[in-house]
Parts: C-alpha cells; structure tokens; sequence
C-alpha cells in the first residue's frame, strides 16, 4: 500500500473543502484508508493514522475505531507512539468503556518508567479518564511520585492525586504523609498543584480543614512573597507576579479562615497587604483584588478590613468593563445584611448603576437599591426608584412597584393590596394627596388590577376630598362626581377588569352614596347589578341596594397574622375576605356548629356568617391534606382537616377591610416554645398565646426557617386536629422561606379547645427546594400541657 498523506496535508486539503458535502466525502475517504491500514496491521504508519483520526474527531467526526489502536501505540516502547497513544486514550475513552480496563498495566508499567516524560504522559492520562478502579489500583505509584524530588512529576502527581480523591475519598489519607513537605517547594508549578490538592482535602473533609489550618502562616509567608518579590519574567503577568498562585492561595485561605478566630487573625495583615499594594489597571489586578473580598468577607476579619473589601467593591463600579461592575453590585448585594452601613457609603454609586444600559446590571442594581432603603434614606431613595420606574423597560416594572411597596411597608408581604390599603388608612394627612394620584393612575391605565383595587377602594372612601380638590402636596385637580362614577362605572364594564376588581369598583360606587349627592344615579347602578351573571356580585348589588348608608373606615390595626386580613386565593390572584357584621350574608348553619362558631370568635354577639366546614371536593382532588389524620388512634368520628378561609365566603364584602379582628385581646401565656419540625434543613417552631376571655381558644404561631443554602419556595403549611377540636389556618407571611435562616416565615393557627384535651395534630409541608417538589408529612404530639389550663 502507498504511504498515507501526512497529517499537515490532510489538515490542508480539508480546508480547501467549499461545503460541507465536500469536505465531509474527504473525510469519509480518508477514514476508508484508515481503517484499511488498520486491517493491514501497518505498525508503521500507526501513529500517523491515530493522530489524523484524533483531528477528525475534534472537526466532529466518530472516531471510535481507533479505541483499541491507541493502546497498541501506548504498549509501544517508542516515546512518539506512547504520546499520540495517551492523547487518543484522554480524547476517544472514557470510564464508562470497558476498553480501559486494559490500560491499567500500561499505565502502572510507565508510571514506574526511567523516563520522566514517559511517567508524565501515564499521570495525565491517569488524573484525566481515570476510573475508581483505576484509580484504586494505581494510587500507590501516585503516591510514590508525589514525595519525589522531580519538580515536573510532582506537579503532575499532585494534580493526579486531585483526580484521585474525587474518585475515590477514602484513598484521601493515604496522600497525607506526600503533602507536608510540598509547600516548601520552590518551583511554583509544584507550589500552585499543591495548593489546588490542599484545597481539595479541605472541602471533603472536616478532619483534613483541621489539620492544614496549621498551615496558615506558611501560605501566608509565600503570598506575601509573590507581592513583595520583584519582577521575574517567568511569572510575570501585567506586571504582577504570578497572579494564578495568588488566586489559589487566597481561596485556600478563605476555607482555612471561615469559622476560625485564630487563623483569621493569622491572614489578617496579609489580606490588608494584597488589598492595598495590588495593581488596579490590569484585569490580573481586579481578579485578584475579587478574590481578596471574598476572603475578607468569608473569614472572620477585623471590622476594618471588611470596609477596606467593600471599598474595593465599590471602586469596581467605576470600571468601565460591566463584568466588573456586575460582579461588584453581586458581591454587595451578598454582602448588605452584614456590613450595611459600609455599602451605604456607596449609595450614589449604585443608584447611578440604575442608568446603565446593560440589563444585568440594571437588575443588580435595583436589587441592592431595595435592599439599602432604611428609615434615614427612604425618600431620597424612593424619588430615584420611582424614576427608574417611569423609565425603566416594562421587564423591570413588576418588580420594581412590588420593591416600592415593600419598602414602604419594610418587611415583605404576598397580601400587597390589603397592605397598601391599610399604609394609606393610617396616614390621614396623605389621604387627599394618595386619591388624586390614584386617580389620575385610573385615566392613564386600567390593566394593573392591584393598582385598580387599591385605587378604587381610595375612591369610595375619600371620593368627597377628590371632589373638593383639597391637597396640599400638589396641584389640585378639578373634577366632577359624574366624572367620578363615569370612571368606576368604566372599571365595572370593562374586559381587564377582574371579579375582584368589579367587586372593588360595585363597593367603591355604594359608599359614594354617602359623600356624593348623585345618589339615584348610584342607586340605579347598583340596581343593574342585581341581576349580574357573577352570583357574588349580585349578591353584593342586592345587599348595597338595601341600605346605601356606609360610614368612613376607622383605622385599621393589624391582626396576629401580622396583616390587616385574611387572603383567599381566587385565579392566582389575593383578595381580602373578613367578616362584615353590618350587612351579614344569609347563611344556614345547624346550631351546634354556629355555637362553635360563636366560641371560636370570642363572643356570642356575633353573626356567624363564615362556614366552617370543609367544602366537599371531588375524589380527583384527593383532598388538601390527604388524610392526614387517617392513621391516628382518636376517639370520635372521622377527623376534620384544617381550612383556610373556605371559598364560600363572600370575597369583597366592603372591600374586606371594616371587619374587626377574629380574636381580641391577644396576651402571652407564659407558655415555652417548642419545636415542631426539624428536617432536610427546614425547621418549625410553634410559640404560643392565649385568647381572651376565650380560655379555650390558643393561638398557635407557627416560625418556620430555613438553614440550607437554597431559598425554599412556594412553601405551604397545612394541618389538621381530631374531631373534638376545631382549627383556623390563617394566611401566611410568605411563601418563600429564605436560605441561611436570613428571615422566617411566620402563619397564625388558632384551635379551639373546649374539653381542654391534650392535643394531637399531623402537619403537611411541600415546598421546592433546589428545583425539586418536597412533600412531608409529621405527627406532632408533645404540645405543652399549660397551653389548655
């Protein structure tokens, strides 16, 4: 057979290829040849064939027919066959081959090679595509090789050593002895594999973090080296001395620092040095200088040098490159909780980031902006924000009203509308001001349905000062009660209008009875509705056609649930939903179950108009708590899990908002907490309180935190009680519980106890956490006997 074409010439004739037929025909042509010197058994152009094969499978191409010849060139004893032999094995196989079962001999024979090159190739090879049996097998030469005074195997049998622990942790002690001498080394290939194998000890395993803390200064002692050494061309990157190595050191001492007093005082100095006397023109510089902050940040550093960290980061938002500025605003935002008065100083910095064309780090900034609003800044920070949102591109806008409001508000909350609501109840000397902005919010746009609710109910209730055009704050507009019920007729008609909106808009025109004189227009309205398709908007169109005398709402203080009402999820959307005792919906309940009621409200001089009961559901459904008692020894019949509000409770009873709360006079009883749930990082804790002049009645709050690195989201909480005791689930605070125990989410139950029993309860957690849906079930038993005496 002729020679075949060398590899620069196959290189060449496929560029010349115009398309992609073309250059594919080559390629198959070629492979034909290949395989045909394959057959013939050709040792001589065997690592020429390989090597063509091994760039046809970089273009793409299969090229697993070459598996076996690779190890034929890697039994060879010429050093050529053996490099293009290792190079296909790394490239064409893999773990999952049972081809490479019959490397391991090779590969132990060369690692105990005269030739330093040939031992180089085998630790490659191995610390690449090595299996745990491999591995197994061959960690012993490894070891061998990391205590040898060669520079150019150490480093090699350093990184191999890396490729070991990970496939096999156990072997991670038989490399202890080979590590205590490889930070003196001078060579700085060897220094820089020596730390990435510390550093992989460190993160597996806690004994071996203990054990190289000792190690502190003479890491400090060589990075100090690095910074103060002068130029030396071999190292030099941008005029900085092998920044690679410093970056490597710097995140070895962040895992020896974190948690540890002592060795945080030993970097301390060291840190301030990197910090201070690196270079800032050059990337080589930033990413140092990045690397450096997180350390500072990680380890228990002086008050001092975590302002000099956030200093650094907040001269990154000054660099032109935005993947500097992007990562600065990250850092930051990470860093808010724990030094906010030192990012403070940055503030204008930050805001100026808003401006920014790039979205990522418009989103940043806006983030951290939220989260440095305080009592001192928040009107200079809202009039910034509130631009951002005029400006901003629509993508940003629902996130940044909600941020708005949550500052406002200073905590967050799911339930905005009733909160917002209640904000503006509570500031008198606003009301004028907040009805003629939301007005004019109505004649501009009708699509956000919470801005038309709260905006609507504002209305109804200070449509008398809009009329008025009493305002103080700004120009007062002039306006006419016609144009007025023109626009809350328009949200009743119109198509964005939700259910609840409508009700909102019906609720709205019916107080106006009262403060405008247009009362047969607003009788007439309300009459139209009386015969609507909505059944609770009907229902609300008689009861308000009845009697149209409305009050003004008394101001509002919040529940125990930590808000103004309760919430009841219709289409995705909250609603609020308390009792009205003026204008009670007819409802038949069988005696014994309203005297329940009557004892579970604190009082018998109330109209219960809230069913208790569970609504019946199909058997699809599989019921809310999936028979989360069905195991339990109780006496009594069948065990009623608990609801939240049931959903035949009217949903927009004069807004939801007049209702006072379900129980009164809240005190402490002296009770102890415990601890409910305490699993996969999630944790419940129950504290508790007493109703009064109920003694029956408690009030349970659940707290629940989250200690994982992971916020656990759409997070519910459900629970159910034997027969003999009754069960109210309020809303909660949020369903999103934070990661690192940074907040909790905190839900309101109260259980009605009149045989003042020992109470039994089985709890149902789901959340997602990590991407993935978490279902659980627990039995709680040991609830403090004093919670019923």
């Amino acid at each position: 057979m002729p020679a075949p074409i060398r590899l620069r010439e196959l290189i060449r004739t496929i560029r010349t290829a115009r398309t992609q037929a073309e250059e594919r025909e080559m390629i198959q042509k070629e492979c034909a040849a290949i395989r045909s010197s394959f057959r013939e058994e050709d040792n001589t152009y065997r690592c020429r064939n390989v090597a063509k094969l091994l760039y046809m499978h970089m273009l793409g191409y299969p090229a697993h027919f070459g598996q076996l010849e690779c190890l034929k060139l890697i039994a060879s004893q010429k050093f050529t066959d053996k490099r293009i032999g290792y190079l296909g094995a790394m490239l064409l196989l893999d773990e999952r081959q049972d081809v490479h079962l019959l490397m391991t001999n090779c590969i132990k024979n060369d690692l105990n090679h005269s030739t330093q090159y040939v031992q180089g190739l085998a630790l490659c090879t191995l610390g690449c595509m090595g299996s745990s049996e491999m591995c197994r097998d061959l960690a012993g030469e490894v070891e061998k090789l990391l205590k040898t005074s060669n520079s150019y195997l150490r480093k090699k049998a350093a990184l191999c050593a890396v490729h070991v622990i990970r496939k096999v942790p156990e072997l991670m002690e038989m490399f202890l002895p080979a590590t205590k001498n490889l930070l003196s080394e001078k060579n700085h290939g060897v220094l820089h594999t020596s730390v990435v194998l510390l550093t992989e000890m460190c993160e597996r395993s806690p004994d071996m973090l203990a054990h190289f803390r000792k190690l502190v200064p003479q890491l400090v002692r060589i990075l100090k080296n690095l910074i103060m050494s002068g130029y030396s061309p071999e190292h030099d990157v941008s005029g900085i001395s092998d920044p690679f190595l410093q970056v490597r050191i710097l995140r070895l001492l962040r895992i020896l620092g974190k948690g540890d007093d002592d060795s945080s005082e030993a970097m301390n100095d060291i840190l301030a040095q990197v910090a201070t006397n690196t270079e800032t023109s050059k990337n080589v510089g930033n990413a140092i200088l990045y690397e450096t902050v997180l350390t500072i940040m990680d380890i228990k550093s002086e008050s001092g040098l975590r302002v000099l960290a956030i200093n650094i980061l907040g001269r990154f938002l000054l660099n032109n490159d935005k993947n500097i500025r992007y990562v600065a605003l990250t850092s930051l935002l990470k860093t808010v909780q724990t030094d906010h008065n030192a990012v403070q100083r940055h503030r204008s910095t930050i805001v100026d980031c808003l401006k920014d064309l790039d979205v990522s780090i418009k989103r940043r900034a806006m983030e951290l902006s939220f989260a440095l609003v305080n009592g001192n800044n928040i009107r200079g920070m809202m009039k910034e924000l509130l631009y951002f949102l005029d400006s901003c591109d629509p993508e940003f806008k629902a996130d940044c009203a909600s941020g708005v409001f949550l500052a406002a508000e200073n905590y967050v909350r799911d339930d905005s509308v009733p909160n917002l609501i209640q904000l503006i109840t509570n500031s008198v000397e606003m009301h004028a001001y907040t009805v003629q902005r939301l007005y004019k919010a109505l004649l501009d746009d009708i699509s956000q349905q919470p801005l038309v609710q709260v905006a609507s109910w504002c209305i109804g209730e200070y449509g008398d000062l809009l009329v008025s055009g009493q305002c103080e704050e700004e120009e007062p507009i002039q306006v006419t009660e016609d144009e007025v019920l023109d626009v809350l007729e328009g949200l009743l008609v119109s198509n964005l209008s939700t259910p609840v909106t409508r009700g909102y808009a019906l609720t709205a025109i019916m107080k106006l009875s009262t403060r405008f004189t247009s009362v047969n227009r607003i009788k007439k309205v309300v009459s139209i509705y009386g015969s609507s398709i909505d059944v609770e908007l009907q229902q609300r169109a008689v009861e308000y056609n009845a009697k149209l005398l409305i009050s003004r709402m008394p101001i509002m203080e919040k529940t125990a649930s930590n808000g103004p009402t309760e919430i009841v999820q219709t289409n995705g959307e909250a609603e609020p939903s308390v009792v009205e005792a003026k204008h009670p919906p007819p409802v038949t309940q069988p005696t014994n179950q309203a005297n329940d009621l009557l004892d579970l409200l604190g009082g018998n001089d109330v109209v219960p108009v809230i069913q208790t009961t569970v609504p019946t559901k199909p058997a699809s459904a599989g019921g809310e708590l999936l028979d989360l008692l069905g195991d339990l020894s109780l006496s009594g019949p069948a065990p009623a899990p608990a609801t939240s509000v049931p959903s035949s409770q009217p949903a927009f009873l004069l807004d939801g908002l007049t209702s006072p709360p379900l129980f009164n006079d809240i005190a402490a009883a002296g009770i102890p907490p415990m601890t409910a749930y305490n699993k996969n990082g999630l944790k419940i804790d129950f504290t508790f309180e007493r109703a009064n002049p109920n003694p029956n009645i408690a009030v349970i709050t659940i707290h629940a935190s989250n200690s994982t690195e992971a916020d656990m989201t759409d997070f519910v909480f459900q629970a159910a009680v034997p027969k003999t005791f009754q069960l109210q689930l309020l809303s909660p605070s949020s369903n999103v519980v934070p990661a690192l125990n940074q907040g909790t989410v905190t839900q309101v139950i109260r259980v009605l106890n009149p045989q003042k029993q020992q109470l039994r309860m089985r709890i149902k957690l789901t959340y997602t956490h990590k991407g993935s849906a978490v279902q659980d079930l627990a039995e709680v038993n040991n609830f403090p006997p004093q919670s019923w005496q």
